[in-house]
This record gives C-alpha cells, sequence and structure tokens, in this order.
C-alpha cells in the first residue's frame, strides 16, 4: 500500500489555533518550520484562497506540518476544505502536492488551493493571511 506523503502545508484559517480544526492539527501534526510556494493569494471572505502559478514572482507564505496521521489528519481536513467527492461540486478546495521552498531546501507537501473562480476577490499582496 502506497504510503501518503506526511507532510502538510497550511497558509489560511488552519494556522489559528482558536479555529477547531487549527486546534485540531496542533494535537495531530508537529510544526516543522516556515516555508512558501510561487502563486497567489486571495481574500475570499471568511477564509483565504491560494492559487499556485509556477511561473509566478509572487509566494504565499505559511507552514509546514509533519501530520502524525496522514489519512486520518487529510481525511479531516478535507471536510473542512470543502474537498472529496462527497462534497459540493466542484469542490472549493482541491488537495495537491506541491514542493514548498524553506531557507535551505524544497519539502513535498500536501496544500489545498482554491479551486472556483477569483476574478471578484482581491489579492493579498503579502502572500501572508494573518497579520
Amino acid at each position: 500500500m502506497e504510503q501518503t506523503n506526511p507532510h502538510l502545508f497550511v497558509y489560511g484559517t488552519l494556522l489559528d489555533s482558536n479555529n477547531t480544526y487549527g486546534a485540531y492539527l496542533q494535537q495531530h501534526c508537529t510544526l516543522l518550520q516556515p516555508g512558501k510556494f510561487k502563486g497567489r493569494l486571495y481574500d475570499i471572505g471568511e477564509y483565504p484562497g491560494a492559487i499556485a502559478d509556477a511561473g509566478s514572482d509572487q509566494y504565499v507564505h505559511g507552514s509546514i506540518y509533519l501530520m502524525d496521521e496522514p489519512e486520518k489528519v487529510l481525511e479531516f481536513i478535507d471536510d473542512y476544505e470543502g474537498f472529496g467527492d462527497d462534497q459540493t461540486q466542484p469542490n472549493l478546495f482541491i488537495r495537491i502536492q506541491a514542493d514548498i521552498e524553506t531557507g535551505t531546501s524544497t519539502v513535498e507537501c500536501w496544500v489545498y488551493v482554491y479551486n472556483l473562480a477569483i476574478e471578484h476577490s482581491p489579492q493579498i499582496k503579502s502572500g501572508r493571511y494573518l497579520k
């Protein structure tokens, strides 16, 4: 059986430990280090949405976590992010694997990227959601 990548990159509301799902991550993951990937971050309202774009000169900033039970954690977070066949279609977010840059290397991580149109959403130019 293929082992699930244990790394998760988080850039939005999941960084907030006052968020129920963010608190879940704090309990079931180990914070490894800050990271970033090429793309753009948008303010969707109550949460941000990131668009991966390898050709971009902008970055989305966040944190890399090591999940203690990747399948279980991802299933829990999939529900929060509205990802999966049992969720509203098209999914609000999709889960992809992306190379996250750290100060010294890259780490392949799961990351949830926004899956709907962003033309009416303001861009967060700093690439950082939490102040």
